[in-house]
């Protein structure tokens, strides 16, 4: 539910109380609907979030059909067929997938078929060639196969069960039966099920088209000359590809420097190409040239808020003039990262019109504990671990999933270079301070 507070322009105070995460979260939902619905072929429908339930168009399987190579018998004719007392059988008819036809088969018959063929009506059960004298790849004159399959034997030596090996029609889904929910993620499973239920294209949400902007000065590009004070830009690359992990598509992710026109004028622009939503980086704190704060608090529809959490402690989110959302996020990378996390891939996922909005969570055992700052949730990037004596080790529990810390500085905003090794974040409760080795923790996967 909205947050009920006063105007951006009225919560710029450092010494203002901090919000928890989840009423900053609610706030940030309250407001965001699915984006509009588009029917898309099925291969262009990969990762997209299906709009509608979609029902099967027929029975899946469409028709009886055989469930392995071999002969279509009726059941009495066979029921006694063992190594010592065989059953030969005339061959009337040669059944292979897709065919049409529905040969009569009477007492004493059969007809090979192979898997996926429609099952004759006056057969009751199939019979692998297995259990046969046949070969199905032999063309001599006494087997299917040959010119003439009217005069060709097999000979039955195993007795099948009732109906063995026969696909029953709708035996998976009948006609109108739902196939898949409104609300799934559409992965290449879910594409085969529509494809098998009848359905060439799919309802899907639009994808959100994102603006990624990172601000700061002291930002170059990656692998240019550092001069005094200047560090290459990390943040554009980190958020625009948490936007297309997250299912959104980015039409522009750039940097500017902490220039009040120049931010103001990339704004306009990204607004004016249409964007879903907008995420920035930097400038969302009490700093001096904080240029996000500069341009976006005066216009009374962002809010800037201290979350209690650890990192990214100051945040910003609201409208841009016109409606379009916007987020505002701290600059050190981790920051970003954790932030984007708890707060932008549940936007995004909202906007997609997803079920499930947040990462997969799991419990798993500490090995190596760390201190946490009281009156603060803690999101520590972790790393899966074999636990505290190694591979080898004792496991309190078979199975246990164990974690540790992905870098030696903890869960410090700025420390970028180790987020790669992160799996995963630990979310620790504002109200403990201290993480012990062996206990009990949630962690969020970040993984693909």
């Amino acid at each position: 539910m909205p947050r009920t507070a006063p105007p951006a322009h009225a919560r710029t105070d450092p010494g203002a109380p901090m919000i928890t995460v989840e009423d900053q979260l609610a706030h940030v939902l309250a407001g965001l609907e699915p984006l509009t619905t588009e029917t898309l072929p099925l291969a262009a429908a990969l990762g997209r979030t299906l709009a509608h339930d979609v029902l099967s168009t027929s029975d899946i399987p469409v028709f009886d059909n055989s469930a392995m190579d071999g002969y279509a018998v009726r059941h009495g004719d066979v029921v006694h067929a063992s190594p010592d007392h065989p059953v030969t059988l005339r061959v009337v008819a040669d059944l292979p997938a897709g065919s049409p036809e529905d040969p009569p088969l009477a007492p004493g018959t059969a007809a090979r078929i192979m898997t996926g063929a429609p099952v004759p009506a006056d057969a009751d059960a199939i019979v692998p060639v297995e259990h046969t004298d046949a070969d199905l790849t032999h063309s001599g004159s006494t087997h299917p196969g040959a010119a003439n399959p009217g005069t060709a034997h097999v000979t039955i030596t195993t007795a099948p069960r009732p109906a063995a090996h026969i696909r029953r029609a709708g035996e998976d889904l009948h006609a109108g039966d739902v196939v898949l929910t409104a609300g799934s993620v559409l992965s290449s499973r879910h594409l085969s099920s529509a494809a098998a239920a009848g359905h060439p294209t799919l309802p899907v949400h639009r994808s959100p088209r994102v603006a990624v902007i990172a601000t700061g000065s002291e930002l170059v590009p990656p692998g240019q000359p550092l001069g005094r004070g200047q560090i290459p830009e990390s943040n554009s690359t980190l958020l625009a590809a948490l936007v297309t992990e997250a299912g959104g598509t980015v039409e522009r992710a750039v940097t500017v420097p902490d220039d009040d026109d120049a931010l103001r004028a990339e704004l306009a622009s990204v607004v004016s190409a249409g964007v879903d939503l907008v995420v920035l980086s930097g400038g969302v704190s009490v700093g001096a040239y904080d240029v996000t704060k500069a341009v976006l608090a005066p216009l009374g529809t962002v809010d800037f808020v201290s979350v209690a959490m650890q990192p990214g402690k100051p945040q910003a989110f609201g409208h841009l003039p016109g409606g379009t959302p916007v987020f505002g996020l701290p600059g050190n990378p981790v920051s970003a990262c954790v932030s984007f996390e708890v707060f932008v891939r549940p936007a995004l996922s909202r906007l997609l019109g997803r079920t499930q909005l947040f990462r997969r969570m799991l419990t798993a055992q500490v090995s190596e504990g760390w201190r946490t700052p009281l009156g603060r949730a803690q999101y520590m990037p972790v790393v899966l671990d074999d636990g505290p004596d190694g591979p080898d080790g004792p496991a309190t529990r078979p199975g246990q999933l164990w974690v540790r810390p992905a870098t030696r500085g903890g869960s410090g905003s700025h420390l970028v270079g180790g987020l790669g090794a992160a799996e995963g974040f630990a979310v620790v409760p504002a109200d403990v301070t201290e993480v012990r080795q062996g206990d009990m923790i949630d962690v969020m996967l970040v993984g693909l």
